[in-house]
């Protein structure tokens, strides 16, 4: 109270143009003070904005590299399923995968359509395998130039000899199924 009563008789005892001096100063200070915190106020609004945009932008960063990674993928997948013609069976692709001297046994199965594929199943029986000669076969199918799709893999070693496995297979050898158009 004693401050407010010092301050108002200060006051009371300047001049007029002393008055509208120190008024207009602290007007203008109060001016100052209400456009700084508003334009602080506008930076942050502006800085929490470009925080969510940069993780927007690193969000789509991300898929585009997905999609991308994706749409190499399929194109992969579009031009083995070009390669693959009317003749084509998986006993030759096991013959070309290297296996024509090994006892092999192919099974037919029946085949699915799904979504707007043709899946050519069978059981392929191979006997007298080394684990190398399994890695092999496992990699010349999955990397090959025809489609081939590994259903189920059973592997069996020999009792006369451990070194050696019995493979069974089921894959299936994917093919377009053409529409007519009308």
């Amino acid at each position: 109270m004693k401050r407010l009563k010092f301050l108002r008789d200060v006051v009371s005892e300047m001049d007029r143009p002393a008055r509208l001096r120190w008024g207009g100063g602290i007007s203008l200070i109060l001016l100052l003070v209400v456009v700084y915190s508003s334009a602080s106020g506008a930076m942050d609004a502006l800085t929490r904005k470009r925080v969510v945009r940069e993780a927007d932008l690193t969000e789509l960063l991300l898929l585009k590299q997905r999609y991308l990674t994706l749409k190499r993928e399929s194109e992969q997948l579009t031009n083995r399923l070009a390669t693959v013609k009317s003749d084509d069976s998986l006993g030759r692709i096991i013959e070309e995968a290297g296996f024509k001297g090994k006892a092999v046994q192919i099974r037919p199965l029946k085949g699915d359509e799904r979504g707007g594929f043709q899946e050519e199943s069978a059981e392929v029986k191979i006997d007298g395998l080394t684990a190398n000669e399994l890695v092999n076969l496992l990699h010349r199918l999955e990397k090959g130039s025809k489609p081939v799709v590994m259903k189920k893999l059973l592997l069996r070693s020999r009792f006369d000899d451990p070194a050696k496995l019995d493979a069974t297979l089921t894959m299936a050898l994917v093919r377009g199924v053409r529409t007519e158009k009308r």
